[in-house]
């Protein structure tokens, strides 16, 4: 890996590039023309131009990217000798987990880790919350923690103060494996190498940063690696969230993206965000990570007479079409409000929440990813 780790750093730190743009470009080289790095920087300015249809700014890019190559192949050796590690999109160790929930579109090109890489393929959650975080949230993280590591789950972290770092501890006190997200250049993390050294060299966390290697921390950065978190867990757990911030955006980001994510139903006047993100299509759950159902009716076979298999009905109904909570009632003669169908529907794994204008509409889980399948 040594010998292409300065190509791929290259094309996975394009200026002005974003995610989509640079996997579409690695699609083209390995899968339609089937080169790898090295020879496509070697190719020429005509050739990049008509083979792969790059324009002139396309291309003033890649020139400023391949003349950063020597420098990198430097950076690619410090890395390896200091026992880091680089998965490109295209590795078989690259978490299909991260591809199957960002796609193409927003999966990072290139993972540096250091660490048990075999915990990115194992079931994982995330749980996520304010810095400044309630005790009653912080016990929420622990109890989703203590049955995550129970069940052999990894948690996924993100380093920040309050919930974050709640849940790694926690998962780390129960002997589970953990996932810390980096907010900077994995080079730049000394003190948390330090830290958390033997858990490290015992297998039980990897470190992961998707920035440059020797990228500071910075807000922005913080911002960023979000989606990462969230894209790494199969399942989200928010203990707690103002209506700003990162918790705040990054839930609003994954819904948008149809992910279903669980928040901890509030005591009554506590002051957070976490009711509003439940009517934004968020799962109630309780102190123990358990659905909240008091919105549901305890008579689940209410819409048919003849049939008392109401989720399969509701999957029928939608496996071609998106419907609102209020179409879908109608759809099926039920007696609940549209508010009692979508608590319900927030309760079927393979059924998603999309946004459409200011419509909250439902659908089926579409599962394949064509373009990433091919890696």
């Amino acid at each position: 890996m040594l010998k292409d780790a300065a190509y791929w750093i290259a094309i996975a730190h394009m200026p002005k590039w974003n995610n989509l743009r640079i996997n579409s470009l690695i699609t083209k080289i390995y899968i339609d023309k089937c080169i790898n790095l090295e020879d496509f920087f070697s190719l020429d300015v005509a050739q990049w131009s008509d083979s792969f249809d790059l324009s002139d700014e396309n291309i003033e890019s890649l020139l400023k990217a391949k003349s950063e190559i020597p420098n990198n192949s430097f950076l690619a050796e410090s890395l390896f000798n200091q026992g880091y590690d680089i998965i490109p999109i295209t590795s078989p160790e690259y978490s299909q987990t991260l591809k199957n929930n960002l796609k193409l579109t927003y999966s990072p090109p290139l993972l540096y880790v250091k660490g048990n890489k075999q915990i990115l393929f194992e079931e994982s959650i995330a749980i996520v919350g304010s810095r400044n975080a309630a005790e009653i949230s912080l016990q929420f993280t622990d109890n989703i923690a203590k049955k995550a590591s129970q069940d052999y789950k990894v948690v996924v972290s993100g380093f920040a103060k309050g919930v974050d770092k709640a849940a790694l501890d926690s998962a780390l006190k129960y002997k589970g494996h953990s996932i810390i997200v980096l907010p900077q250049g994995i080079l730049t993390f000394g003190s948390g190498f330090k830290t958390y050294y033997q858990q490290i060299i015992g297998g039980d966390v990897l470190v992961l940063s998707v920035f440059h290697p020797k990228a500071p921390w910075m807000p922005e950065l913080a911002m960023a690696r979000n989606p990462i978190i969230y894209g790494l867990a199969g399942e989200i757990y928010v203990a707690e969230s103002s209506e700003k911030g990162g918790t705040w955006s990054g839930v609003k980001d994954g819904l948008r993206k149809g992910r279903k994510i669980y928040v901890r139903k509030p005591e009554k006047n506590e002051p957070n965000a976490n009711n509003l993100l439940i009517d934004l299509g968020a799962v109630p759950v309780d102190k123990d990570g358990k659905i909240d159902t008091a919105d549901i009716p305890s008579n689940k076979a209410d819409i048919d007479d003849s049939t008392s298999n109401l989720q399969d009905i509701i999957i029928e109904i939608v496996t071609n079409q998106t419907l609102t909570a209020k179409e879908i009632c109608e759809k099926t003669n039920s007696k609940w409000t549209p508010k009692m169908m979508s608590t319900y529907l927030k309760t079927i794994n393979i059924i998603e929440l999309v946004k459409q204008g200011k419509s909250s509409k439902y659908r089926l889980k579409d599962t394949l990813d064509s373009q990433l399948s091919i890696f």
